[in-house]
């Protein structure tokens, strides 16, 4: 139990000349309270410059560097050497820099590939459960801090939206950990699946959000429903007028708020104009973010460290539900259209599982065809 500082705001700050070059303003007037760091990104990078060592480590000594990963692929069925091995520089970094939590994002990634694939779901299954509990023990092993978890943008059905924020809850339980609150990934759902804000924010559990994160993204034509817009999240646009209303409406319910984040990728930062946009965005998001801390006040209940010793044992695996991905990364990545993927599904082990095939909305579905075909590229 204690008083924290308040909500701080944080910039996703990688190494990318393109962010980096938004961002300088807002670093050089010390507006940026936190950074969050994508340190995946660059563990197979030759060699990081000293000056980016030296902005990480000056958070670092503040308590102020928080780490987001991309590449775990928490609940694939079968553990690899690619995740030992990301394990293993996470806690060489955790001994060099002092993280204040480290997250991952739900869900596994298509491909073979290690580092190409695209980061979809998994049913809601007992086997699923004991995976992802079992690797968040393992990334808290590793780094020692508390560990959370990112709600994911993409699902398949109206009813995988209404359970994630359960199945998320139970995830992270075993490890005390937190939730990432994604409010732009949470607005895909939302426009998705036609759900409102009011029906699907109280199927999470708020007391575990300790970070939100805000974003841009993209809207992509369905061939099978051209009236319909599918809202994606890209990660390469400015901040709609929505997820900010969003934020306004959702820091008051979160009452272990720590930190909001604003991202966007390098890709979506080329221009001067797009840069001072990122900049206004920013200085947007902390007139929120001081506005609730003057009308909060901020106990902290939960410090979201482990309250009990984790079991330790062989790594979790499921060859059925590896089986079962390999299967359906082929089918998205190879189909030739939507209408081939679910005949290829329909055909397939998926069938009559906990995947529940059946009843995968079509301009979804067709959404993860074009998804995983992109990322294969």
């Amino acid at each position: 139990m204690g008083k924290e500082p308040g909500i701080l705001s944080t910039i996703a700050c990688n190494l990318d000349a393109d962010i980096l070059s938004a961002a300088f303003p807002l670093l050089d007037e010390g507006r940026v309270e936190a950074i969050e760091w994508s340190f995946d990104t660059l563990y197979w990078a030759a060699e990081i410059p000293s000056w980016f060592t030296d902005l990480l480590l000056a958070y670092s000594q503040q308590n102020r560097l928080i780490g987001h990963g991309v590449f775990f692929s928490l609940l694939s069925g079968k553990w690899t050497k690619e995740q030992q091995h990301w394990l293993e520089q996470l806690k060489q970094l955790a001994s060099q820099y002092s993280f204040d939590q480290i997250t991952e994002h739900f869900g596994f990634f298509t491909g073979q590939n290690f580092h190409s694939g695209a980061p979809l779901h998994v049913p809601y299954t007992s086997a699923t459960l004991r995976i992802g509990q079992d690797r968040l023990s393992r990334i808290y092993e590793a780094c020692q801090c508390p560990v959370g978890l990112e709600n994911l943008a993409f699902s398949y059905s109206l009813d995988e939206v209404k359970q994630h924020g359960e199945f998320l809850d139970k995830l992270v339980a075993p490890v005390n950990g937190f939730l990432i609150l994604d409010l732009h990934n949470l607005y895909c759902q939302l426009h998705n699946f036609a759900i409102s804000y009011e029906d699907l924010i109280t199927l999470y559990p708020l007391e575990r959000v300790r970070e939100i994160h805000i974003s841009g993204g993209s809207w992509e034509a369905s061939v099978l429903e051209p009236e319909k817009k599918i809202r994606r999240d890209t990660h390469d646009d400015a901040v709609p007028e929505e997820v900010f209303q969003l934020l306004a409406l959702t820091i008051p319910k979160c009452p272990n708020l720590r930190y909001v984040v604003l991202e966007q990728l390098g890709n979506g930062l080329k221009t001067e104009s797009s840069r001072i946009r990122f900049r206004q965005d920013f200085l947007k998001m902390e007139a929120l973010v001081q506005k609730s801390r003057s009308s909060l006040s901020r106990d902290v209940d939960n410090l979201f460290l482990p309250v009990q010793p984790l079991q330790k044992g062989p790594a979790v695996e499921d060859d059925m539900l590896h089986s079962q991905q390999l299967q359906l990364s082929h089918i998205l990545e190879t189909a030739p259209s939507y209408e081939d993927a679910r005949q290829l599904l329909l055909a397939s082990s998926l069938a009559g599982s906990a995947w529940k095939v059946e009843s995968w909305e079509p301009h979804m579905l067709e959404t993860a065809v074009s998804i995983a075909q992109k990322w294969k590229q």
